[in-house]
């Protein structure tokens, strides 16, 4: 599924416009966006949550020559499944 089915969705699930579900969807990925670049953590109860992990600087190695590169240290969003998302998942 990509965005715009995500959008399709969500208006016909909550019997809204298109554009007003666009806008709800954007206004969510916004706020989980902000929310991370801040260093905080949305828990959706359920869902799961969205954290931010911080990578080391490490030196790698370029597979085409061989060359050592720097890898700088980064900061990497992270997805914890929640238990109720892991069942339904599994469900048969």
């Amino acid at each position: 599924m990509n965005k715009q089915e995500l959008v399709t969705e969500v208006a016909k699930k909550a019997d809204l416009p298109k554009t007003k579900a666009q806008a709800a969807v954007e206004a969510i990925f916004d706020s989980i966006k902000m929310t991370l670049k801040k260093g905080g953590e949305v828990r959706l109860v359920g869902f799961g949550t969205f954290t931010v992990a911080n990578r080391a600087a490490t030196t790698g190695r370029n597979p085409r020559t061989g060359e050592k590169i720097n890898i700088p240290a980064s900061k990497q969003p992270k997805f914890k499944a929640g238990k109720d998302l892991k069942e339904a998942v599994n469900k048969k």
